[in-house]
Order: structure tokens, then C-alpha cells, then sequence
């Protein structure tokens, strides 16, 4: 009976908790995108790189090479691999 009329009362208390609550929630979860942005693409991010065979099967299925053009740059691919491997 101390504090009788002169606190914040039950409504007072319910929204310090709730302020608190979510004051730590939003801290948390800042730190939580902080990790998953600064995570997301790094050296070993687990992503294959993209090879000049790829990119170009990928230029043949948009249509925007025919396929006498796709196998002709195909051809030139390989035999840029195979000097290449010959050579190093």
C-alpha cells in the first residue's frame, strides 16, 4: 500500500514492458540482418561462378543466337580449354 496512487499504475507497467520488449526485439533483429547481409556473398558463399559455356547456352535458349552460331562459338570455347590446358 506504499506506492498507492502515486505510480504508473498496471497501464504504466504494461507499456514499459512492451517498450522494453520491443526495443530488444529490434535490437535483435538488426543484428540478425546485420549477420545475414554481411554473410550473404563472401569468397566461399558457396556459389559456383558462371562459365563462358553456361552463358552462352543460356544466350542460345533466349533466342538471341541460332544454333550454327552457338555451335561455332561452342567450338571456339574448347579449343581456347584445350590450348590452354596444353600450354600451363
Amino acid at each position: 500500500m506504499m506506492y498507492w496512487g502515486n505510480g504508473m499504475g498496471v497501464w504504466g507497467m504494461a507499456l514499459m514492458i512492451l517498450g522494453t520488449l520491443l526495443f530488444w526485439g529490434l535490437i535483435i533483429a538488426g543484428i540478425v540482418a546485420l549477420v545475414r547481409y554481411t554473410g550473404r556473398a563472401g569468397p566461399n558463399s558457396g556459389f559456383e561462378p558462371v562459365t563462358p559455356q553456361q552463358l552462352l547456352a543460356d544466350r542460345f535458349a533466349r533466342g538471341e543466337i541460332d544454333e550454327e552460331e552457338y555451335t561455332r562459338r561452342l567450338r571456339v570455347l574448347e579449343s581456347a580449354a584445350q590450348t590452354s590446358q596444353v600450354g600451363g
